[in-house]
């Protein structure tokens, strides 16, 4: 870890984003050509009626593919932040419960699918004309849902057992057999749709099979069969994880299922009809996914440079970083511009021939909906740049804002007014709206930037004055306490009373000797959690600064419990050390009252501006404390000693720790 956080912070950019972004976009394009590869030969084989067929199935596999993604990233992070922990039993535990859960989910989903399908077609925006084809290509795909949904969720827990070769050869064999797969059972064999579907199923199975001989190869872990057994905690805690990640797949799912009931609406009262709106703007989507993808691919593979020299203080990093990112998906978005406003024709054809108005109609929807696709180079980047530095809120905003808060009512109130052509327009008024809000956040942080206003630190010196220890035996107490409550004094009281050491600040001095991070970031990020933080996790990396922030600081309070005798302040120490014998949990809290006049004196606030910091900082440590134990930081049964530092004050609260600590 120290030298890839040292590569991270000196290397050559250039150098960093092709070691990173090159594997994240070969990852994602062959994610989306898997998509498209049906499509193109349906399209020869079979006509647009049966790529129109494909589109409104399509919903289903998206609605599957999210909660494989939640369970297999959700498992993923839970395995890095076990293993960060040296918990390794706990780590197989989140594994399996994680690949239980994609399995159950898996089946239940089939299942609904099999009993549902013209439902859930209809729900999907299907035509009477389109019907047929839906159900045969529909019918044979659904059976195939377990095997796509474990493979997918193994292929997330391989990468994060850092194997991200073994998961990428899984993908590309899948999808190569589905490349000559398709050819042979729709032109060969004559099975039209069938065969497509046939085709894809087979090649999930083969990625299916890949991955599950993997499960006895795992590097870091083993995972035996009792593990599988569902923990109600652990499932819980994987999901949490993976939520993310099960909303951006969902927002798709909800596009295209408001986008295909208004395009069948409005176009059977266009001269198009409904079928051919459907087909072609499915296929516009897609191919504009190509492009998503080179930006994503690029964007994620800058996470780890960005936030680490965001974390350091390394501005500098931080903004050439950005502006190679933003340069590189400008460029390529130009490009797509160019050939979707030059060369729409040629680029339907190669989904197969259709008549006057279905050309008609193609070079409408890629030269109308992917009017301002060039804005996607920023606004995609953007997201991920925030998500990269812990922006939690921000990152949200632009996350869902395009396709949720503004594509879909864009969508309706377009189409309302000016039919089938409103639901084109909403692309751009969705692109341009997004792309606005990405520049102002983006200008707000970067002009918040402070130059230079950190040194790189490689050395940094750390104030170690230990007392005598007149204790007699090894003791170790940790305080958690509210915001203002005045536990980090009453924890000084009791280590200048017993003559041990008090750990505090010196965390963050550590930390920041051994990472690079500056102790501003660390203190700024470390025992807080909002609410948006689960959907902080990126596309492909399986940790924030936050949890790896947790997991050094609980390996150095393993090792100061280890070493002598102390007092800890907070971060979750009495969750860490909960298994030893020689650990006093205590907890102090006091009346608000009492905690607002604290923090004017002590912290110069005033009153109703104390008492807004003082519910925000609480919130943030509940926040942060049940996210990393699983338990309720003001819950009771957690500690030894809960204390109103209000009743004996301060002093005298320290004076009645000691005495319980020494009986």
């Amino acid at each position: 870890m120290k030298n890839e956080e040292n590569i991270l912070g000196h290397e050559k950019i250039s150098k960093l984003m092709i070691k990173f972004s090159i594997p994240c976009i070969i990852s994602l394009l062959v994610n989306s050509l898997y998509n498209i590869v049906d499509q193109i030969f349906i399209g020869w084989g079979v006509g647009y009626l049966g790529n129109g067929a494909t589109n409104v199935v399509f919903p289903i596999t998206m609605i599957c593919l999210a909660f494989s993604l939640m369970f297999g990233d959700g498992a993923s992070a839970y395995l890095s932040l076990k293993l960060g922990e040296n918990k390794r039993e706990d780590a197989s535990r989140g594994v399996a419960n994680g690949i239980t859960l994609s399995s159950i989910v898996a089946i239940l989903l089939c299942l609904i699918s099999i009993i549902f399908l013209p439902q859930l077609l209809n729900l999907f925006g299907c035509t009477d004309v389109l019907r047929e084809y839906a159900l045969s290509y529909g019918y044979i795909i659904v059976i195939g849902i377990p095997f796509m949904m474990i493979g997918t969720t193994l292929n997330s827990i391989i990468r994060a057992d850092g194997n991200p070769k073994y998961s990428m050869l899984s993908m590309v064999l899948g999808a190569i057999l589905n490349i000559i797969l398709d050819p042979i059972f729709i032109f060969a064999l004559k099975m039209g749709v069938e065969g497509a579907a046939i085709a894809t199923i087979l090649s999930q199975l083969l990625t299916f099979i890949l991955n599950i001989m993997y499960i006895r190869k795992f590097k870091s872990i083993s995972v035996r069969k009792d593990k599988f057994k569902l923990s109600g905690n652990v499932a819980t805690k994987v999901s949490t994880l993976g939520i993310s990640s099960f909303i951006t797949q969902m927002s798709f799912v909800f596009v295209m299922a408001v986008e295909n009931n208004l395009l069948a609406k409005y176009g059977a009262n266009s001269d198009f009809g409904s079928e051919i709106p459907i087909t072609v703007l499915g296929i516009v989507m897609k191919i504009s996914q190509i492009l998503n993808s080179i930006i994503i691919g690029i964007a994620v593979g800058a996470q780890p440079i960005f936030g680490f020299n965001y974390g350091a203080g390394r501005h500098d990093r931080v903004k050439e970083t950005l502006k190679i990112v933003l340069g590189l998906s400008v460029v390529i978005s130009c490009i797509a511009f160019i050939l979707f406003q030059t060369i729409p024709d040629k680029l339907i054809s190669i989904f197969g021939s259709g008549d006057e108005l279905y050309m008609q109609f193609a070079c409408l929807a890629f030269r109308i909906y992917l009017m301002l696709c060039i804005f996607n180079g920023v606004q995609i980047p953007s997201g991920i740049f925030f998500q990269a530095i812990g922006k939690s809120l921000k990152s949200a905003i632009l996350s869902l804002s395009r396709q949720i808060v503004l594509l879909i009512p864009a969508m309706i109130i377009l189409s309302s007014m000016f039919g089938i052509n409103g639901v084109l327009y909403s692309g751009p008024v969705a692109d341009g709206i997004a792309f606005v809000m990405a520049v102002t956040l983006l200008f707000y942080e970067i002009r918040h930037f402070k130059d230079d206003s950190h040194t790189y630190k490689e050395e940094v010196q750390v104030e170690n004055k230990v007392k005598e220890n007149n204790t007699t035996r090894h003791v170790v107490i940790t305080i958690s306490r509210e915001y203002g409550s005045g536990g980090r004094y009453v924890g000084k009281l009791i280590a200048d009373r017993l003559g041990i050491k008090l750990y505090d600040k010196e965390f963050i001095t550590k930390i920041a000797e051994e990472t690079g991070l500056s102790e501003e970031y660390i203190e700024n990020n470390e025992q807080k959690r909002d609410i948006l933080a689960g959907l902080n996790n990126g596309y492909y990396s399986t940790m924030s600064n936050a949890d790896e922030l947790f997991i050094k600081e609980a390996t150095l309070i393993k090792e100061v419990a280890d070493k002598e005798s102390c007092v800890i302040i907070g971060r979750c120490a009495d969750f860490i050390l909960k298994d030893r014998k020689d650990v006093f949990k205590v907890f102090v809290y006091s009346n608000m009252e009492n905690k607002i006049k604290r923090a004017t004196q002590i912290y110069g606030l005033d009153k109703e501006h104390a008492k807004k910091e003082i519910k925000r900082i609480n919130k943030l440590r509940e926040n942060h404390y049940k996210y990393y134990t699983e338990r309720e930081w003001n819950d009771y049964q957690n500690y030894d000693m809960c204390i109103n530092s209000d009743i004996l004050g301060v002093e005298k609260s320290a004076e009645l720790i000691c005495k319980a600590i020494n009986i």
